[in-house]
């Protein structure tokens, strides 16, 4: 039997601390499924194509079996859709545990059949979030210590038209 399992976020932009929850969900399963959610009341700083490209190339080298797709709606549907019996979430403090626990919580009342693993941050990684990146790049600050190469010149191509 395939353990499928499934990694939500908006990647915008793809971070070190994402790619640290990919690897090690890539350890704990035979085919890992990054899901990009697509919400129409929120304006990405990337497009949503370019952070599928993005995630490909930087996770090229996974072993094991690995793919990048999109979803709007729920998690869970996304999950059944994939075929995915956990749904994996990466946690940084206290707060995300809080707020993790409440969204497990619901997942498992909706869809009993999917089990929610929580991944805690490596603590080289535990400060980094994807808010916090955009706010520097936008304020033309070196975001490289944060993100892959790849997503850095995404993001600094992504700005180059904006700044004044």
């Amino acid at each position: 039997m395939t353990r499928t399992a499934l990694y939500t976020g908006s990647f915008d932009p793809l971070t070190l601390g994402h790619l640290d929850v990919i690897r090690a969900g890539a350890g704990l399963c035979d085919r890992l499924v990054v899901a990009i959610g697509a919400h129409p009341g929120k304006t990405p700083l990337l497009a949503l194509d370019e952070r599928i490209a993005l995630i490909r190339e930087v996770c090229a080298g996974l072993d094991g079996t690995f793919e990048v797709v999109s979803f709007a709606g729920l998690a869970v549907e996304a999950a059944r859709e994939h075929k995915a019996e956990i749904i994996l979430r990466g946690l940084r403090d206290g707060s995300d545990f809080d707020y993790e626990m409440q969204m497990a919580g619901m997942n498992l009342a909706m869809a009993p059949e999917i089990r929610t693993i929580f991944l805690p941050s490596s603590p080289t990684v535990r400060h980094i979030t994807a808010t916090l990146v955009r706010q520097i790049a936008s304020l033309g600050g070196d975001v490289s210590p944060f993100v892959p190469p790849q997503a850095a010149e995404a993001l600094r191509r992504a700005l180059s038209g904006r700044r004044p």
